[in-house]
């Protein structure tokens, strides 16, 4: 692998994390000024145009993929869904360097998880990183504190809903196209939350509004094709510690956007949380170059 590759996939990996937290930034934006189930159904269907003629220029919907492959890829479509509603009511509802902070325990809960439902190997000392690493997210949700809310645990349930997501996703066959995947994935967030919108009265939009879901729409596209230029370009192991630049663009546009900064308490439970995430990945790849 080139120096420069591994340099190319540090950047896409980065401009991934800033899109995906521009999304959210804009997303948050129109938080209750537009229902929820509403919003996301417009960025589904904004999204899955553009992906839709992506993908049949690439020639995808000509892919014939094993009935397991598409078992895990509804799986984990589905996954997102779920993630997609937990984590924006918790963001609608927390501020966005918060909730970015609570989601950085993602690698460490599917390390957990991979271990101990699958039996993959996990030594004490990644073990332990783990542990700590749910302290700092103990500090960061505070729970019993005078300022701890419900929308914590929604954070913690957008967790779980990534981690299934991510271990189907590892279980996909190398020749599934990332961005079938991606494809799938959007259609399934348009159609869950318009039908979960029909019930709802919806809001007229201005033109404010539709800015913003446009906006939130790019910026996600932008992250998705980010994402797979990092698996085809970069080793994983040098790229993944660059996934954590997004806790850094969470606060400087949460300060920016909505005027919050973490207190130190969430600082200190945010720093413990990255410094045992990066403690794994140094193992991981110590062990495999002994290995």
């Amino acid at each position: 692998m080139l120096r420069s590759d591994n340099l190319n996939s540090a950047g896409f990996m980065m401009g991934s994390m800033a899109a995906f937290t521009l999304n959210d930034a804009f997303m948050k934006l129109m938080a209750g000024e537009v229902p929820l189930f509403q919003l996301l159904f417009l960025r589904g269907v904004m999204t899955t145009l553009v992906v839709s003629v992506i993908a049949w220029r690439m020639r995808l919907f000509k892919v014939r993929l094993p009935r397991r492959d598409w078992s895990l890829i509804v799986l984990r479509s589905c996954a997102d869904a779920v993630t997609a509603y937990f984590f924006l009511t918790a963001l609608f509802n927390m501020p966005l360097a918060n909730i970015t902070a609570i989601l950085q325990a993602v690698p460490l809960v599917i390390a957990l998880t991979a271990w101990s439902l699958f039996g993959e190997p996990v030594g004490w000392r990644r073990l332990l990183a783990i542990g700590v690493g749910f302290v700092g997210v103990l500090l960061i949700i505070r729970p019993g504190a005078e300022d701890f809310t419900i929308y914590s645990l929604y954070g913690i349930a957008a967790i779980c809903s990534i981690t299934l997501r991510d271990l189907a996703t590892r279980r996909l066959s190398p020749l599934t196209p990332s961005f079938l995947v991606t494809l799938v994935t959007s259609f399934t967030i348009m159609t869950t939350f318009g039908l979960m919108s029909l019930p709802e009265t919806w809001i007229p939009m201005d033109l404010r509004h539709w800015g913003l879901t446009t906006a939130a729409a790019a910026a996600i596209i932008c992250a998705y094709l980010f994402s797979i230029l990092v698996m085809r370009t970069g080793e994983i192991g040098f790229v993944a510690p660059f996934r954590y630049t997004g806790l850094i663009w969470a606060m400087v546009l949460g300060y920016l956007f909505f005027g919050d900064w973490p207190d130190p308490l969430t600082l200190l439970g945010a720093g413990i949380v990255v410094a045992s995430g990066l403690f794994m990945l140094y193992r991981e790849a110590r062990l495999a170059r002994l290995g």
